[in-house]
Parts: structure tokens; sequence; C-alpha cells
């Protein structure tokens, strides 16, 4: 009886015994986890590490397109009525197909340049003469009547008033064309494109602005602020300088499409590889 009761002593010693030491290494585990940086998450000063990190990879992205991620936006100016743009399209001479059109919206466009850059497009080499005009509203004889050599190639082309000693007064409004004449003897055959454009003063917070931007946000400034002509010329003048630039391509057809322009934006499209 007695040896019983002492076994039964010795067993209950080591369970009081046992417990104690399991509680411990159980709280010694347990501390252990809470304490590892793993399980704890990260400190203030390892995300903010974190988010310099990821400006950091999004800034190198940004440098590697060579431009803003996002498009243009085209804000017309709110004044006078649509009207501006002047024919455009495709017609057909003989069994030959030509897309022409202005690089203009319909209506009265702006800019801020004494002797801005004008841009139309060809769909297809032309054989025939074309010619770009500029005229006063209203007036009877033109400032300029300029025919370009040949052959023409397809795609965008530009007309520099500069390369003709021109210059735009402010407050007045001029309307320029580009024809395509298949025949000479007979005008009323030709295919027409042409827009209109007015010169406006710098806005005082808009020089600003512009002063404080890079190149590759100017377009985006000039379009956001109505002035199409200032925004064309600066994207394409991007363009000229960055040709394997795909993605200023695609914010000039951008561009384009916001004021109607549908089939100068898909051919741009297609020059950057969007649109096979």
């Amino acid at each position: 009886m007695k040896q019983s009761l002492f076994i039964v002593l010795v067993l209950v010693a080591g369970i009081l015994l046992v417990s104690p030491l399991s509680a411990l290494a159980a709280d010694a585990e347990g501390k252990t986890t809470v304490e590892t940086p793993k399980e704890k998450g990260d400190t203030p000063q390892v995300k903010d590490q974190k988010e310099k990190q990821d400006t950091k990879g999004l800034e190198s992205q940004g440098q590697k397109l060579g431009t803003p991620m996002s498009m243009p936006l085209y804000q017309p100016p709110l004044r006078g009525a649509p009207g501006g743009r002047v024919g455009g399209g495709t017609r057909g001479i003989g069994e030959e197909l030509i897309t022409l059109f202005a690089l203009a919206p319909n209506h009265v466009a702006l800019t801020t340049q004494e002797q801005p850059t004008l841009y139309w497009f060809l769909s297809s080499q032309s054989k025939h003469p074309i010619e770009v005009t500029l005229i006063i509203e209203e007036a009877t004889q033109p400032l300029l009547e300029k025919r370009l050599p040949l052959p023409v190639q397809p795609g965008i082309h530009a007309i520099r008033l500069k390369d003709f000693n021109l210059h735009l007064s402010k407050t007045t409004q001029y309307r320029w064309f580009v024809a395509l004449v298949p025949n000479a003897d007979q005008r009323s055959k030709d295919i027409l494109a042409g827009g209109m454009i007015e010169r406006i003063e710098l806005p005082e917070a808009l020089r600003v602005k512009l002063a404080q931007a890079d190149q590759l946000t100017t377009p985006y400034i000039y379009a956001e602020s109505g002035i199409w002509y200032d925004a064309i010329m600066a994207i394409s003048e991007l363009i000229d300088a960055n040709p394997n630039d795909m993605n200023l391509r695609k914010q000039r057809a951008a561009l384009l499409e916001q004021v109607g322009l549908s089939q100068v934006a898909q051919y741009e499209m297609k020059q950057s590889g969007a649109v096979r």
C-alpha cells in the first residue's frame, strides 16, 4: 500500500514538473515567432523604403518608354461655332484612291505661335501636283500659294510658315488649304482639305505652366488648354526627334481621333505597331 502511494506521488510530481517546462518552451517559441520581422510585418521605415523603390521603378519605366503613360486630352476652346475644317476624305482619281486631310479640328483652332507649323495627311504617293494656300478670312488674295515638289510621299506632312517668312497677326482668322490637282485645266476636280487658324496671346498662367514643364508634357498642356496647333506641333516635333518612340505616335493618334480624324489616327496606330 505504501509502495503504491509512493508511486502515485512520484507520477504527480513528474506531471507538475513537466507542465511549467512545456509552458516556458511554448512561451519562448511564441516570443520568437512574434519577434521575427517576417511575421511581424514591415516597419514604417521598411515600408517607406519599398515605396521609394516602387516609385523609382515607375520612373525608370517612364524613362525607358520616353513618354508619359496617359494620352493627351484636347479641350476645344469655348468660342464660335463648328465649321473650320474643309473637305478631306477619300476620292478616286481614275483607278487610284487618294485620302487627303488637314490635321485640324472642325472649328477655328488656336495657336500662340507667330509662325506655326500646319500639318496634313496623304494616304499614298502622289504623281499629281499638290498646292498649299494660306489666306486671311474673307480676303481675295492669298498670303501663300505654293506648289510642292513631286513626288509627295504618303504620311503626315508639315507646312512651316517660317520657311515662307510668313507671320500671323493676333486676333486674325486665317484659312489654309492643301489641294491635290489632277487636272490643272479643271480645278473643280481638285481634292481639297483645309482648316482655320487664329493666333492668340499666350495667357500668363499657361506661360508659367509651360516654363515648368518638360518637352514630353508640353503637348499635354497645350491640348488641355485648347491650343490645338501648338499641341499637334509639339507632339510632331517630338516624333521627328524620336522616330522610334512608338508611344509618341499613339499620343498623336489620340489627338487626331478626338477631333474626328479617325482615318489618320488609324494610320498612326499602324505606324506605332499597335494595329496590323
